[in-house]
């Protein structure tokens, strides 16, 4: 009761900031936590006549769709590597390009920005045919130029030798304008005077980046990094299923979990099979985000999460 009425008193004391925050927390409400009561769909056989509460209870087996399958280590391997590749390689340019951006003038930042974030607004559908304006087997721009150097044609979506780097390039193109403008803000929060005590001790720059930049945005990676982990098996269906063109020659490299899923049901059609997955998918993520918290709080309590 102590603590309740601790509580109150500073929701009382601070209601005027509480409120500003109401919306947020309606929406959070409505769209993450009330659409929790259909996690019981995925341990049941799903009747549209009999609804989420009449359905009969099947226990596991909605479960046994994703575990019995014979591709179930080749999707999750591709999940999980690429998303490792995908943060590895994100993180990496975004910290580059931020402390790139950080050396500019004002007005080119600005300049550069919007030319990088221009992507991210971008969906995949749309990307996916401009890639196959770079790609396409005979008319495709890389084709073209291969056929003037007097080389071969690549026929790129029967091919899944090349899909990998394909998905990287595509991955970072995308996203590098988003997490750039995150690390570029989390730079504009350091204190200006440490640059300029480094700089009157001689520094240079490439020390000052490794000196005071990287462990000035330490927590901030270790955030990023740790609510990364949460979607490791969780694929960007978009890039997995438009890019390649739902080409059938390249599930090799670019089937995931989430493809695998979708394809699968459009022939099954059973409502709890996906929700099985789906809960899967959440269950690992949460425990990947609790662990990796962990492990950072072991190494430094400060960069921690919770």
């Amino acid at each position: 009761m102590r603590l309740l009425k601790k509580e109150w008193g500073y929701f009382r004391k601070n209601s005027d900031i509480f409120l500003f925050s109401l919306p947020g927390v309606i929406k959070l409400l409505i769209f993450a936590y009330l659409p929790m009561f259909g996690i019981m769909i995925a341990f049941k056989e799903y009747r549209y006549d009999l609804g989420i509460i009449g359905s009969p209870w099947v226990g596991l087996q909605n479960f046994e769709f994703l575990f019995q399958s014979d591709v179930l280590y080749r999707i999750t391997r591709n999940t999980v590597v690429y998303n490792l590749i995908f943060i590895i390689v994100g993180t990496a340019a975004g910290l580059m390009l931020a402390m790139l951006l950080n050396e500019l003038k004002r007005g080119w930042v600005k300049v550069h920005q919007t030319i990088m974030f221009i992507p991210f607004f971008l969906s995949w559908v749309v990307i996916g045919y401009v890639g196959l304006a770079f790609l396409d087997p005979q008319k495709g721009y890389v084709n073209v130029i291969l056929v003037e150097l007097g080389r071969q044609p690549i026929n790129f979506y029967n091919d899944a030798t090349y899909w990998p780097l394909i998905l990287v390039l595509a991955n970072l193109w995308k996203g590098i304008g988003f997490t750039t403008l995150v690390y570029y803000a989390g730079i504009m929060g350091i204190d200006p005077t440490y640059y300029e005590a480094a700089r009157m001790d001689g520094a240079t720059k490439r020390q000052m980046a490794l000196r005071i930049t990287l462990p000035a945005l330490a927590p901030l990676i270790s955030v990023l990094l740790i609510l990364a982990m949460g979607g490791m098996f969780r694929g960007d269906f978009g890039l997995f299923f438009f890019l390649p063109n739902n080409s059938p020659f390249l599930f090799r490299s670019t089937e995931i979990i989430d493809t695998y899923v979708y394809r699968s049901l459009q022939s099954i059609g059973t409502l709890g099979m996906t929700a099985a997955v789906g809960l899967f998918q959440s269950v690992i993520g949460f425990i990947l985000v609790i662990g990796s918290n962990l492990i950072v709080r072991k190494l430094d309590d400060d960069n921690a999460l919770f």
